[in-house]
């Protein structure tokens, strides 16, 4: 397999299928989650697990949970997937993460 030049390498970065929705992170010990949304859950999920192997705690409002249980604790669930369309905006794209979080808040709110 042939190198791929630095050049190369920030044309597939940037023509990459974009793939984002809702998450959530969930302490298994007390069955606490964070629902969260964003445009690139392959991005997210690189920064929890490294989270994970570094114990450092993503968001504030987790480390009190973080601290108790520990980081192996903590799992990374994807909810819900939307690719991004090829003729789709960056805005649109946002948009409709924004949408589709405010449906899963309402829907486990139900629950």
């Amino acid at each position: 397999m042939s190198e791929l030049t630095k050049k190369e390498l920030r044309e597939n970065y940037k023509n990459r299928v974009l793939v984002g929705g809702v998450y959530c992170i969930k302490c298994e010990e007390n069955g606490r989650a964070w629902v969260k949304s964003t445009k690139d859950l392959m991005g997210q999920k690189n920064k929890f697990e490294f989270s994970i192997m570094t114990n450092s705690c993503l968001d504030p409002t987790m480390t009190s949970e973080w601290n108790q249980y520990g980081a192996k604790s903590f799992s990374f669930v994807v909810l819900e997937e939307l690719q991004k369309g090829d003729i789709q905006t960056e805005a649109e794209y946002k948009s409709d993460i924004v949408t589709l979080y405010e449906m899963w808040i309402e829907k486990l709110k139900d629950k």
